[in-house]
């Protein structure tokens, strides 16, 4: 490849042209793809939605080689505030570089092309006269090599002791379920990936083994830093160690530029989330009971503001994306809540950071999430999640075998009304403008104990913010169901009731 030559190797996939420099903070969107040697878990290219800090600018970047002619992309994304970026419209790398190149721009999917166009030249060689090769020369041939391989020694562990302080010890990712290094955070334990058990907004879960026993490894792409950090941060508060929510491990760093991965890990559950369970299974009406009230019980607990903990004062945490999905099964199908990549927390005199209303899984949302009409005080982020537990009570009751009639195959809450996939708008018309609710069916109401959840399930999703139950309510509830049966749940799943009394917001009453 010559200096004085300029590749293009721009990939026309996305009908959308670079956009002009905008100036600070004025690119919105780009191209965004990651390669993997998977074919499966390779990205397609996609629009991605870039957001800065205040007062910062953001760019578009892309990275990739050239392998024997052949353009192989890696990685296209947003770039955060790089004075190196600054004023440059199309993206080009200008290195004297013949491996791994990259360029960033400014502008709206300026990364959507992107060239090598190096600035140096190489000095034109003026012929000398031959004559017999000296020591000098020879010497220095020999030694230049020697020399740049101890240097990248030197860099190697310059990198490793810099990330080693800056982050968590890391573990090797690898498509291979060979052996993996020792991660220190693990205690000198290997760790093996095993299988991919789900896919979601922020990458992918792996079934992993640690010794003799297994655990999931949530793995992030870099360019979700930001929802790895904050379900770090929040895993790591005072009092975050409870049985209804999910058993963090550790957190894990590995690579360095653009090759960074981020790691998650916690404890393993193989039932899975309780949407792949009612997916495979009806439920009994003991087994609601339990699953309903341990979810409720962790959901409280989160809500909580608990001071004196042995370890600290533990917050009052917003979930932002309570869905079934997010509620993992144990073997004896008590629920915990998962994934914190959303969450906020409320600490006295401290902002509660990025307040962001329109967040979370769209079918979920509720009303005045929809319409962005939130007043971004601690009790209407509780309030939203309570919305979306009375969605998660309804999945569980149209999966019951109590009430007297067929139960229906597995449907997502307005999978009906939308879709699988429904966009803003279309929930918007739904749930704020036509203020539909999921059936509840008429069957439901000859149960006693089915007629009680449909009325609780009715308080969780009310209109209003203000009418709807708090989670110790929603478990309070849960158990007056089950005595109000008469029906003795099994010994395995009797479960000894943890009031939460210190959530301020103010409850709906009971009524009963």
């Amino acid at each position: 490849m010559g200096p004085a030559t300029k590749l293009a190797f721009g990939v026309f996939l996305i009908s959308c042209s670079s956009g002009a420099i905008l100036g600070r903070s004025e690119t919105q969107q780009c191209v965004q793809y990651n390669f993997h040697p998977n074919v499966e878990l390779r990205g397609n290219r996609t629009v991605k939605q870039c957001v800065g800090e205040k007062d910062k600018r953001v760019h578009c970047y892309a990275t990739w080689k050239n392998i024997s002619g052949t353009v192989q992309l890696l990685q296209q994304g947003c770039w955060l505030d790089d004075r190196s970026c600054y004023g440059s419209t199309e993206c080009v790398d200008r290195r004297d570089v013949k491996d791994v190149f990259f360029c960033c721009c400014e502008g709206n999917m300026c990364n959507d092309k992107f060239f090598y166009n190096p600035d140096t030249v190489k000095p034109t060689k003026i012929p000398t006269v031959s004559q017999k090769p000296s020591l000098f020369p020879t010497l220095l041939y020999s030694l230049v090599p020697i020399m740049g391989i101890a240097a990248i020694a030197l860099f190697s562990f310059w990198m490793y002791r810099h990330h080693k302080l800056a982050y968590p010890p890391a573990l090797v990712p690898t498509q291979d379920p060979g052996p993996m290094p020792p991660s220190p955070i693990l205690g000198q334990k290997p760790l093996q990936l095993l299988e991919i058990k789900a896919r979601g907004r922020f990458g992918c879960v792996w079934k992993a083994q640690l010794l003799s026993d297994y655990v999931a490894v949530k793995i992030f792409p870099i360019q979700d830093k930001e929802s790895w950090q904050n379900e770090y941060e929040i895993y790591n508060l005072p009092g975050m160690r409870h049985e209804n929510l999910l058993h963090f491990i550790g957190a894990e760093k590995r690579g360095s530029n653009l090759d960074i991965e981020l790691w998650l890990i916690t404890a393993y559950h193989e039932r899975g989330s309780l949407t792949d369970y009612l997916k495979a299974n009806v439920v009994s009406w003991n087994e609601l009971c339990h699953i309903a009230q341990t979810m409720a019980r962790g959901l409280a607990y989160l809500h909580a503001d608990v001071p004196g903990l042995r370890d600290g004062h533990k917050p009052a945490i917003a979930h932002r994306d309570i869905k079934s999905k997010n509620v993992l099964l144990k073997s004896n199908l008590t629920a915990c809540i998962a994934d914190f990549g959303l969450a906020l927390k409320f600490e006295a005199g401290k902002s509660a950071g990025d307040t962001h209303g329109q967040v979370g899984t769209r079918r979920y949302m509720a009303p005045e999430a929809l319409e962005g009409a939130i007043n971004f005080q601690r009790d209407a982020f509780l309030r939203i999640d309570m919305y979306a537990v009375g969605l998660v009570l309804w999945e569980l009751a149209a999966r019951c075998t109590a009430a007297d009639g067929p139960v229906d195959e597995y449907t997502l809450p307005f999978e009906e009304e939308v879709g699988q996939h429904p966009a803003l708008e279309d929930m918007q018309d739904v749930v704020v403008h036509k203020k539909l609710r999921p059936t509840l069916r008429e069957c439901w109401q000859k149960h006693p104990g089915l007629a009680m959840l449909c009325e609780t399930i009715e308080e969780c999703w009310d209109h209003e913010a203000e009418a709807r139950l708090s989670a110790g309510c929603v478990e309070e509830r849960v158990v007056q169901m089950q005595r109000h049966t008469n029906v003795t749940a099994p010994e395995e799943i009797v479960t000894v009731v943890t009031m939460v009394t210190n959530v301020d917001y103010p409850p709906k009453e009971s009524s009963l």
